[in-house]
């Protein structure tokens, strides 16, 4: 078990990245959340397996087609338990 919370920045609020964001999680098998914060970043955190964890992190780095993603941080983190996965 692996989990990360990323950062991501750039153009990606209201253009679907929480959304498409929530989609790949889901598509890799993964527990978390996608959220909004108020300076126009996204917090991402997850928990699952390492390669599925660092597969996200790959697709963090260009998001959906309307985002523009200038950059992406990520702490790695102790696992938080398993939570469904949601787009708030």
């Amino acid at each position: 078990m692996s989990a990360a919370r990323f950062l991501v920045s750039g153009r990606v609020q209201g253009v679907c990245f929480r959304a498409s964001t929530r989609e790949q999680m889901q598509r890799l098998g993964l527990h978390g959340h996608a959220r909004n914060l108020d300076d126009g970043r996204v917090e991402v955190q997850v928990d699952g397996d390492a390669e599925a964890v660092d597969a996200l992190a790959a697709w963090l780095r260009h998001g959906p087609p309307m985002a523009r993603v200038d950059g992406v941080r990520r702490e790695d983190i102790d696992p938080v338990g398993v939570e469904p996965v949601s787009a708030d």
